[in-house]
């Protein structure tokens, strides 16, 4: 939810901060290493960022939305959750890349991009491993910021040491000079938010960071090809203040399928765009989560992109599902929709394959469809 009183809040954050932080030079020293928690805890008052000035040992991360990552005892922490005032506090949990993945043909991509829609003028987050800085593929890479450190080699702090990134982003913004594949909105700004580590890790207050980022940046797409099996409150609270803010949010249903009711989080949320996957035969592939969150269905196995190198790779996994709707939502956002009305959108003009609700939501994504394109010829 988007803060009425952002200003005022943020000024409350930041002055409590430092005091967290003064009180914290004390109390992490005496506390036994292994009692020390790392948690995110929401407030709803003034007496809520009270007591957690009164508890924490170290701010980690202040968020604007109500929200702050801290450290603090055990102890501490349970103490914490009953305080008035205080509507969470969690374990800082962790999510991870979703293994990746072809399907520019099939949602009529080459369509329109011929028709003119490129994505130009569209701001796209990949908020993952980062990317790689002079990839020719990847011509369009913007401004970035990294949340976690990147360790081999790197061109700069939101360098793609991992490659997943690289290999999401190509489905979403390749050139259509790239000999490995076209992205379906080529023309369109890419931007690495790094909250992913080497091994393609993180933690969720990191990802939160790099949502709330994204909406102050003011860009359009948020592409989350990542995920873990349980629920994060800062996260949560992460991507409603991106939505509010005008961000179209998108994530991975999730490679837990065979399954029923398994959507990861962040796609689970009410505010993501769920996305599973499919295979050549227009069935539901096979690892692809399934549950009522599931909004849309896009190509996910076999898919060819690009690794950060430049070398040709093919993948299956529900992050190239991802990143395959995300960029059909680029090119709505391109033409002048709003967050909310390219995501009606997308879903309204779905292509419904026969499959139960819970397995493909509204249907395959179309982006000639969405466009308001005849395909019948292609």
């Amino acid at each position: 939810m988007l803060p009425e009183q952002a200003v005022s809040r943020r000024t409350v954050l930041k002055t409590t901060g430092g005091s967290l932080l003064a009180v914290g030079a004390g109390g992490l020293a005496s506390a036994d290493p292994d009692d020390v928690v790392r948690v995110n805890v929401g407030f709803d008052s003034e007496a809520g960022r009270a007591a957690a000035r009164e508890a924490a040992s170290e701010v980690v991360r202040e968020f604007d939305f109500d929200a702050a990552t801290l450290r603090l005892p055990k102890r501490a922490a349970t103490a914490l959750a009953d305080r008035g005032g205080v509507r969470y506090v969690e374990h800082d949990g962790t999510a991870h890349a979703l293994s990746t993945t072809w399907g520019y043909d099939r949602i009529d991509a080459d369509v329109t991009n011929i028709n003119g829609y490129t994505g130009d003028g569209v701001d796209v987050a990949i908020i993952d491993t980062g990317l790689p800085c002079n990839s020719s593929c990847l011509p369009n890479v913007g401004a970035g910021k990294a949340f976690v450190d990147c360790t081999s080699s790197c061109c700069a702090p939101w360098d793609d040491d991992n490659g997943h990134g690289a290999n999401v982003a190509a489905v979403i913004g390749a050139s259509e000079t790239c000999d490995c594949t076209t992205g379906i909105a080529p023309d369109a700004t890419l931007h690495a938010v790094k909250v992913l580590d080497d091994y393609g890790a993180g933690s969720y207050s990191d990802i939160a960071a790099g949502v709330e980022y994204t909406a102050n940046q003011g860009w359009d797409v948020a592409n989350m090809s990542l995920g873990g099996s349980s629920g994060s409150s800062v996260l949560r609270d992460a991507c409603q203040y991106a939505q509010n803010n005008g961000v179209v949010l998108v994530g991975a249903a999730g490679g837990s399928g065979p399954c029923t009711d398994c959507v990861g989080y962040p796609a689970a949320y009410s505010e993501v765009v769920a996305v599973g996957a499919t295979n050549e035969n227009d069935g539901l592939a096979s690892f692809s989560s399934q549950g009522p969150e599931v909004e849309v269905v896009a190509p996910g196995t076999n898919i060819t992109t690009v690794d950060p190198d430049g070398s040709c790779i093919t993948l299956s996994g529900t992050s190239m599902a991802t990143a395959h709707a995300s960029g059909v939502l680029a090119l709505l956002m391109g033409a002048g929709y709003t967050n909310t009305g390219a995501r009606t959108r997308l879903r309204d003009t779905a292509e419904d394959l026969g499959l139960p609700s819970d397995e493909q939501g509204y249907g395959l994504v179309d982006a000639a469809a969405a466009l308001g394109l005849d395909s019948s010829d292609d």
